[in-house]
């Protein structure tokens, strides 16, 4: 069996928001992001985003891979994993390509599964062009 190559993450490159810190607006970051704090807004980040068990989040979430301890309500388009921890309290919609539901964690909303292509449509990220299908005649 092959193994992965392990990514090492530059704890520098990591943005975060400690605990007792309340901010409100917009946050665009190409690199990974750990709230533990309140935030109220859009959250678009490249990486993994974590969400610590005392953050409290208003809004939306557009990344990679959403570790989830805390409480959102908004919507989740996720790239690829979303893990929603024991404790965690998600109000909102979920768009994700793989979901992880530990025993405790709560959700209430609705969940799409996404297919290749759909999370740049839904998140509004640009895509590659496709070739136009072959039109028989």
């Amino acid at each position: 069996m092959a193994k992965l190559p392990e990514t090492t993450v530059n704890v520098n490159e990591v943005s975060r928001i400690s605990s007792g810190t309340i901010i409100k607006g917009e946050i665009i970051s190409p690199n990974d992001i750990r709230i533990d704090g309140n935030f109220e807004g859009k959250i678009s980040s490249k990486g993994r985003v974590v969400i610590g068990d005392k953050a409290v989040i208003n809004g939306d979430i557009i990344c990679e891979n959403v570790d989830l301890w805390g409480e959102i309500t908004g919507g989740l388009y996720v790239r690829d994993t979303l893990s929603l921890k024991e404790g965690c309290k998600v109000n909102g919609d979920l768009h994700v390509r793989r979901l992880v539901v530990e025993l405790g964690a709560q959700f209430n909303g609705n969940c799409k599964m996404l297919a290749d292509g759909e999370f740049e449509k839904l998140s509004g990220k640009p895509q590659p062009a496709q070739a136009a299908p072959a039109v028989k005649e």
